[in-house]
C-alpha cells in the first residue's frame, strides 16, 4: 500500500475531462489517418510515402485545412482518397458526432460525461437538446453536401465524364461544406481551371459560407419562422459574415482589377464572382480560383488578414473567429466613446466574454508567430510574406499557399502540422487540456495603475 501511495505521488493521475478527450481524440484520428496513407495501397505508385507527408496530409483532412505536400489528384490511390474523404468527413463534422450517433444506433444511453464533450465539441452553450442537436447537424450536413453534389455534377459530368463526374460533385461537396480545400483537379492548381465557371464558383462559395456560419446557426435560421427570433450570438454572427464577405469581396476587386495575372481579362460579371469567391474562401476553405501567389501585394495582404479572422465558433471553419473580431471591434468603439461596457443589438457583452476574445486573439498571433519563426529557421530561401502566408494559413485551417509547401523542410512541416492541430482543436482547448483544474484564488490584488497608449 505504502509504495502504491509513493508511485501515485510520483506519478500523479491524469483526469480525462472533456477538452482533454477531445483534444485526444483528434489527435488518435490524425495519427491512424497517417498509418493508412503511409501504406503502399493508399498510392498511386504503391509505393511507401514518407511519414512525415502522410502525417501532413492527415493532419490537413482531420484539421480541414488544404494544406498539401502530395498532390491529391496525382499521388494518392482510390484507397487513398476514400481515407482523406472519410478524414475531410470525421474532421469537419466532428469526432464527436459520430461516436454519438453509433451509441445511439447501439442502443445506449448517453450519460453526463459524453453530453458534456458534445457540448465541448459545438461551443454549445448549455446541455439542453445537445443530443438532438447532433441528430439536426448530421442531417443538415448530409443534406446540404448531397444538396451541393448535384448540383456541382451537372458541371462536372460534362467536363470529365459520368462516374469521375459523380465522384467529382461528392468530392467537392464535401471538402467545400468542411472548409478543407482539397480538391482533384491535379498539378496544385485548385480551381484556377473553371475560373470562369460561376456555378462551380457560387455552388463552392456557398458550401463555404454555410459550413462557416456555425450549426448552431443555421438551426436558429431553421426555427426562424416559429421563434420569430435569432439569439445575439446568431445576430452577431451573421453580420460580421456578410460584412467581412462583401466587404472583402469589393476590397478584392478593387485591388485586382487590373491585375493581368488575375482578374483584369475576364468579364465584368466573372471578375465579381471571383472577387467574392476570393473573400470567401480564405475563410478557412483553401480553394482559389485565381493565383494566390500573383495577386497583388494589397490581396495577399488581405488575405492573411482573412484568414486569420477565419469563421464563427461551433462551424468547421478555424482562426480566431468572427465573434472575436467583432467583440474586440466593440470593446475599441466603447473606449473611445467613454463608455463602460461594449453593447449591441440591445444587448451587453459581459467581462468573461471579453476577456476570452483577448485570449483567443493573442493566442493565435502568438502561434503564428512561432510557426513563423520556426520556419524562417528551416527556410532561410523563402520570404517572409511566404512564411507568414503559410504559418496563417495552418492555423486558421485555411489551405491556401503561395505554392512552397511541397518544397518545405521536414522541421517546417512539423511546425506547420503543430499549428493546424491548434487551430483545429482551437488553443483555449489545447490549454485547458494540458493545464490542471482552474484555481480562481480566493483573495484579490489591490488595483494597480499602468498607462496605456
Amino acid at each position: 500500500m505504502a509504495d502504491r501511495t509513493k508511485r501515485e505521488k510520483l506519478i500523479p493521475h491524469v483526469k480525462m475531462n472533456p477538452v482533454r478527450v477531445l483534444a485526444l481524440s483528434f489527435f488518435l484520428l490524425i495519427f491512424i489517418g497517417a498509418v493508412l496513407l503511409t501504406l503502399p495501397i493508399a498510392s498511386k505508385s504503391g509505393e511507401f510515402t514518407p511519414f512525415i507527408d502522410s502525417f501532413f496530409t492527415s493532419t490537413s483532412a482531420v484539421c480541414v485545412t488544404g494544406l498539401i505536400t502530395m498532390d491529391t489528384a496525382t499521388h494518392w490511390s482510390v484507397f487513398g482518397k476514400a481515407v482523406i474523404l472519410i478524414l475531410i468527413q470525421i474532421g469537419g463534422l466532428g469526432f464527436m458526432s459520430f461516436a454519438t450517433l453509433t451509441a445511439i444506433y447501439m442502443g445506449k444511453k448517453l450519460g453526463l460525461k459524453e453530453r458534456l464533450l458534445m457540448m465541448e465539441a459545438y461551443n454549445a452553450m448549455s446541455l439542453q437538446g445537445i443530443i438532438k442537436m447532433v441528430k439536426y447537424v448530421v442531417i443538415f450536413t448530409f443534406g446540404v453536401e448531397l444538396a451541393g453534389a448535384l448540383i456541382l455534377m451537372t458541371q462536372f459530368i460534362p467536363m470529365v465524364g459520368f462516374k469521375k463526374g459523380v465522384l467529382w460533385g461528392i468530392w467537392h461537396s464535401v471538402s467545400a461544406f468542411c472548409n478543407a480545400g482539397f480538391d482533384l483537379f491535379g498539378n496544385f492548381s485548385s480551381l484556377t481551371s473553371v475560373s470562369t465557371n460561376k456555378v462551380i464558383l457560387l455552388t463552392i462559395g456557398s458550401l463555404i459560407a454555410i459550413g462557416g456560419l456555425g450549426f448552431g446557426v443555421w438551426i436558429e435560421i431553421w426555427n426562424y419562422r416559429e421563434k420569430k427570433k435569432l439569439s445575439f450570438h446568431a445576430k452577431m454572427v451573421i453580420s460580421i459574415t456578410l460584412i467581412l464577405i462583401f466587404g472583402g469581396a469589393f476590397l478584392f476587386l478593387i485591388m485586382e482589377f487590373t491585375n493581368p495575372h488575375t482578374i483584369r481579362n475576364m468579364h465584368f460579371t466573372d471578375k465579381v464572382v471571383n472577387s467574392i469567391f476570393a473573400s470567401v474562401s480564405p475563410r478557412t476553405a483553401g480553394f482559389n480560383s485565381i493565383s494566390t501567389s500573383e495577386m497583388t501585394l494589397a490581396g495577399r495582404f488581405l488575405t492573411i488578414l482573412l484568414m486569420f479572422i477565419g469563421g464563427s465558433p461551433g462551424s468547421t471553419a478555424g482562426g480566431v473567429k468572427t465573434t472575436a473580431l467583432g467583440v474586440l471591434f466593440l470593446v475599441s468603439y466603447t473606449v473611445l466613446k467613454g463608455r463602460h461596457d461594449p453593447e449591441a443589438f440591445g444587448r451587453r457583452i459581459g467581462r468573461e466574454v471579453v476577456y476570452k476574445a483577448f485570449t483567443v486573439f493573442t493566442i493565435g498571433l502568438f502561434i503564428v508567430g512561432a510557426v513563423t519563426m520556426i520556419m524562417g529557421f528551416a527556410e532561410p530561401n523563402a520570404s517572409f510574406e511566404e512564411l507568414i502566408y503559410e504559418a496563417t494559413s495552418a492555423y486558421a485551417t485555411v489551405g491556401l499557399t503561395e505554392g512552397i509547401t511541397p518544397g518545405l523542410h521536414s522541421v517546417s512541416k512539423i511546425a506547420l502540422i503543430a499549428g493546424m492541430f491548434l487551430g483545429r482543436v482551437g488553443p483555449i482547448t489545447v490549454l485547458l487540456a494540458l493545464s490542471r483544474n482552474a484555481n480562481p484564488g480566493s483573495y484579490q490584488y489591490p488595483e494597480g495603475k499602468i498607462l496605456i497608449g
